[in-house]
């Protein structure tokens, strides 16, 4: 099986997928709807999502678990399906990965909660939250874990820690989302993040989510600045911001945007590049040919 580093090695920098949510709502996923559930209903929407990120030059793709805590879960009354759903998402990932010797991402969401003290989650209960999430995507096959959309540095400490205990040898890569003054919901800077989280022992640490391409630049620029050595930079932009057309919402980012943008990060530095919100196949087929140049 192919590790990080062998990626890396053979494609530098590395391209992830882009959106998985947005991707659904296209095929079908209704307001208020589990996309987890999709792993088990509509698996092969899902598969075919992930092929065609991967047709379309992409080495890692995503497990479609963002929301595949027990706290997430519960939003849909699922909460005692949690390593069933993220099981089955790691699994149908692994499958398609294999046909094209990528890799797969286990990803974990935000768990929605507050903790203490402005909130009642305790870092134990959040850990032993993502522990549970971790066995199932595990049990599935994942080579790496993405932590992503964090906006607590305790939130993101306790997926860490749940990390390095279930699957303590896969590298674990945090991303934390920050808004127009370069803060993360909780005022986490980006030069804070990377120094706290990279201090941890993981393998990455960067942004995704957010505004588009330009404030993420600026974000990886304060990231490149402080990372301390062997740390690896990832950046997941959205592309762009969404704009009601029609009956439906389409971002504001073209595909040749998020390829030129694509190239910005990798002079800038960045190893592992990739997109979200918003983003398709189209604008990854782009961001692969545009790093290829």
């Amino acid at each position: 099986m192919t590790s990080l580093t062998d990626a890396l090695a053979s494609h530098s920098p590395l391209l992830f997928d882009g959106a998985m949510g947005t991707m659904l709502q296209e095929s079908g996923l209704t307001d208020g709807g589990s996309s987890e559930l999709w792993n088990v209903e509509h698996g092969a929407a899902v598969a075919d999502i992930h092929r065609g990120y991967l047709s379309a030059g992409a080495r890692v793709i995503t497990t479609n678990t963002f929301g595949g805590t027990s706290s997430r879960l519960g939003m849909h009354s699922l909460e005692d399906r949690v390593e069933e759903l993220n099981h089955a998402a790691a699994a149908l990932a692994r499958s398609v990965a294999d046909e094209f010797g990528a890799l797969v991402a286990g990803d974990i969401g935000p768990t929605g909660d507050l903790f203490e003290p402005l909130g009642a989650l305790t870092q134990d209960e959040a850990q032993a939250i993502f522990e549970l999430q971790l066995r199932g995507l595990s049990a599935g096959g994942i080579d790496l874990v993405l932590i992503e959309t964090i906006s607590d540095l305790a939130e993101a400490t306790a997926a860490v820690r749940a990390a390095q205990a279930v699957v303590p040898d896969v590298p674990i890569l945090v991303t934390m989302s920050f808004d127009t003054k370069l803060r993360t919901m909780m005022g986490v800077s980006p030069s804070l993040a990377v120094t706290e989280l990279g201090a941890l022992g993981v393998a990455a640490v960067g942004a995704n989510c957010g505004r588009g391409p330009e404030e993420m630049e600026a974000i990886m620029a304060d990231m490149v600045a402080a990372r301390p050595a062997g740390l690896l930079l990832i950046a997941q932009s959205n592309a762009g911001l969404p704009h009601v057309v029609g009956d439906h919402f389409e971002y504001d980012k073209s595909p040749a945007d998020m390829a030129a943008h694509a190239v910005r990060l990798r002079d800038m530095g960045v190893e592992l590049i990739g997109s979200c919100c918003g983003s398709t196949p189209a604008h990854t087929k782009a961001m692969a040919a545009a790093l290829l140049s």
